[in-house]
């Protein structure tokens, strides 16, 4: 009897235990869960898709377009408030938009991109904002708009003696490359003239590819891009406007050469720098043929790529990153005009996704 009590109170104490624990896990994992209220806003506000995603990197390049009479804040959606993203419905023309804030940089810009996507019925994605310039043949105002997109800032960093023809680490398994190219720091140099001095223990990165998993492959098997194509669809209706007129002066004194221009470009570059440095402008411009050189677009463009939704990005310059041109290239001086210019760019592209022929399968 007094052993089938102990046995009792054991199973009844080992219970406890396990409902303690499970408690507290579940109050954990709800700090990072979506609740059933927000889930309820979330349907109703699907019901009243698909919607096109805008996708903006900071508040000064997303007030403006709050500001502006083209966009129309929806009277039946509330802006909803998701794990620290705002989400906020409206119209631009004939077309349904939900538009967030990302913040910067890449990790920033793909979470936010991914939750939009993961939980609201959309379409498309646009993406905008300011960005340094790599083209010495375009100017500061001037609007962007690329084909295609990559990552710069995945590396496999070379230890100091080896070269070119030296396998990296883990590239026989094929986790790394050498098909993209290196930046050597040596070359970079001051004082080349001595080899002693020339050379730097910093040797070479070695530009990487991104690992995807797309919804078309199988999971877990994984797949690599380093140039993103935007939809192609999109970019032919980009070229509509590319004979857009765009203000060129900040103020009464201060005024760029030439009216600042609208144009489609094969290559913009991303990545977790910001560029202010001439030798690496050029090295990115002549190596891989960027023009906007940011910190989100690749990341937009790598998970709408992996999720099968169509994209485009729309980005003004807003300084010749690292110095050299004629005009004050201070980002700060033309930013309030560069952003201006990627808000009106945007304004009047969205509108044109409502011609027929828009569908996921067929935008991309």
């Amino acid at each position: 009897m007094a052993g089938g009590v102990m046995t009792s109170q054991r199973r009844l104490a080992g219970a406890a235990v396990v409902v303690v624990a499970v408690v507290a896990m579940a109050a954990t994992a709800a700090e990072g869960l979506v609740d059933r209220k927000t889930w309820l806003g979330v349907w109703r506000a699907n019901r009243q898709g698909p919607f096109v995603g805008l996708v903006v990197p900071n508040a000064y390049e997303m007030v403006p377009v709050l500001n502006s009479p083209s966009f129309k804040p929806s009277d039946t959606i509330p802006n909803m408030d998701i794990q620290g993203r705002r989400f906020r419905f409206g119209t631009i023309g004939d077309q349904k938009v939900v538009m967030v804030m990302t913040g910067l940089s890449m990790l920033n810009a793909g979470l936010t991109t991914q939750l939009l996507l993961s939980l609201f019925d959309v379409k498309g994605i646009v993406h905008w904002g300011i960005a340094g310039n790599a083209n010495e043949d375009l100017q500061i105002g001037d609007v962007t708009i690329p084909e295609h997109w990559a990552h710069l800032s995945l590396w496999n960093w070379q230890r100091y003696g080896d070269g070119p023809e030296n396998e990296l680490p883990l590239e026989a398994a094929g986790d790394y490359t050498r098909e993209l190219g290196f930046l050597n720091f040596s070359d970079y140099t001051v004082g080349q003239g001595n080899p002693e001095l020339a050379a730097n223990t910093l040797n070479s990165i070695w530009y990487q590819p991104e690992e995807i998993f797309p919804v078309s492959g199988t999971p877990e098997e994984r797949q690599h891009a380093f140039w993103v194509p935007v939809s192609e669809r999109y970019y032919a209706l980009a070229g509509e406007l590319e004979g857009m007129e765009l203000p060129a002066c900040v103020n009464a004194t201060t005024c760029l050469p030439r009216a600042p221009r609208v144009t489609r470009v094969p290559r913009g570059c991303s990545a977790n720098v910001y560029t202010d440095n001439a030798g690496y402008r050029q090295f990115i411009r002549s190596k891989f043929g960027c023009t906007p050189v940011e910190m989100e677009s690749a990341a937009v463009a790598l998970v709408a790529h992996q999720l099968g939704v169509p994209f485009l990005t729309i980005r003004s310059l807003s300084d010749l990153a690292g110095g050299g041109s004629s005009l004050s290239n201070e980002a700060s001086t033309f930013l309030d005009i560069a952003a201006q210019n990627a808000v009106e760019v945007m304004l009047k592209f969205v509108p044109l996704l409502g011609r027929a022929g828009a569908g996921a399968a067929e935008d991309m």
